[in-house]
Order: C-alpha cells, then structure tokens, then sequence
C-alpha cells in the first residue's frame, strides 16, 4: 500500500493536530493516513494516491 513517496511522507502531518500520519486501512479497505495523536486520532483518506488532508473529510479513529 506504499502509495506515497517516502520523503512526502516524511513532511506529511495532521493538518489539525500536527500529529505524523501513518498507514492504515479504512473500514472500506481503502488506503487512509492516520493521525499518531492520542487525544485526536483521526483518519485521512487517499484518494487515486493522493491524500486528502481536509478535516472535512477526516474520521475519527
């Protein structure tokens, strides 16, 4: 699922929290970034291999 080159990941954060984002699976089985904070965990789709950091479209975990 390494959709995303490592050196964007690398820079990619949370734009809520600033938390690293990770990989993970939605409940769909779809690609998603997961926000690493523990207050606000929250889950960020990728779309075509592109992240979507918009909180409008963010779940939480």
């Amino acid at each position: 699922m390494n959709l995303i080159a490592p050196w964007v990941r690398e820079i990619l954060r949370c734009p809520v929290t600033g938390a690293e984002l990770v990989d993970g699976v939605g409940p769909d089985g779809e690609p998603e970034l997961h926000s690493t904070d523990k207050e606000r965990p929250l889950a960020y789709p990728v779309r075509e291999g592109i992240p979507v950091l918009l909180e409008s479209d963010a779940r939480p975990l």
